[in-house]
This record gives structure tokens, C-alpha cells and sequence, in this order.
């Protein structure tokens, strides 16, 4: 009996190290009803500039310019980190209206976000892509572009969870 009681102990306790070892998912949203307009303009194809609340001390600013969307990462000291979406596609665009937050414990090391970017040839249609940058309070970029698929959410969470220890991805 005692024995099993043991065997058992070292699985609770070796599932339990496991488990708090993953990264979890936090949600914040990228809504303009939900973000603070730090500066807008109604001329021309305008502008816009939002800060939106993201977690452990990070904000996220939503840009929009020339009907192209873009996210900016601010990190707790007040430093921002252009992610630059137009590299992954300069066609009008939006961003998702979520920001999905990969946690280790309370820390984020990175960010998940849906971009649809629009046909050229045909603006009815567009392709959702999901953006994967890893953060830090030193620096933020992109380390990877997931194209639609039926795995396209589990794929980006794995990349996400090794986006630490990835360079930035290079456009060119």
C-alpha cells in the first residue's frame, strides 16, 4: 500500500511540474470600443492610432493607415515595438479582433495575432494569416507567419511557445 501511495505521489507530482511548465493562453481585445484613442484623422484614407489593454504590464497599440492595419507592442518601461504587419503583406488589411497573450506563469513571451489581408487582384477576398512575435521587455518582432490551414491555431501556439528563443523573422 504504501508503496502505491509513493508511485502514485510521483505522478501527481510529475504531472503537476509538467503542467506548470505550459504555456497558457490570456485574450485581450484589439476592439476599438475596448481601446483608448491616443490620435486619429477623418482625412483622406485617415489614420488611426489606439492603445488597448494587454497583460503583464504590456499594452498593445492598434495602427491604421492607407486602410492597412498594423500592431504595436508597448512594453511596461514605455518602450514601443512596431511588429510592422505591412512586411507580411502590404494589401489593405485589418487586424483580428483579439490578441491571444502566450503566458509563462504571469510573464507573456508571446503574441498571436489574426491578420486578413486582402486580395490584390480581387479585395472581396482575403487571406487570414496568424501572426506569432515574441516578447520581451529588451525587444518584440515577428518570428513567424502561419498560413490558413486546419491546424493553422494549434501550429501558431507551438510557434509561439518557441518564439524566444527565435531571431526575427526576415521579409526580404
Amino acid at each position: 500500500m504504501t508503496k502505491k501511495l509513493i508511485i502514485s505521489s510521483c505522478f501527481i507530482l510529475a504531472f503537476a511540474v509538467f503542467a506548470a511548465a505550459q504555456n497558457k493562453s490570456v485574450y485581450t481585445s484589439l476592439d476599438t470600443k475596448g481601446c483608448k484613442t491616443i490620435e486619429q484623422s477623418d482625412e483622406g484614407a485617415g489614420w488611426y492610432r489606439g492603445e488597448c489593454p494587454g497583460v503583464g504590464g504590456y499594452k498593445l497599440e492598434v495602427t491604421e493607415g492607407d486602410i492597412r492595419q498594423s500592431i504595436n507592442v508597448v512594453a511596461p518601461g514605455g518602450e514601443i515595438f512596431e511588429l510592422n504587419f505591412a512586411q507580411v503583406s502590404s494589401a489593405f488589411s485589418t487586424v483580428g479582433a483579439k490578441a491571444e497573450w502566450r503566458m509563462k506563469g504571469k510573464v507573456p513571451v508571446a503574441l498571436i495575432v489574426r491578420f486578413n489581408a486582402s486580395d490584390p487582384e480581387d479585395t472581396t477576398r482575403s487571406t487570414s494569416y496568424l501572426v506569432v512575435s515574441k516578447i520581451s521587455k529588451t525587444e518584440s518582432c515577428i518570428t513567424d507567419v502561419v498560413n490558413p490551414s486546419k491546424t493553422q491555431n494549434a501550429t501558431a501556439q507551438k510557434l509561439a511557445d518557441a518564439a524566444a528563443t527565435k531571431p526575427c523573422k526576415s521579409f526580404e
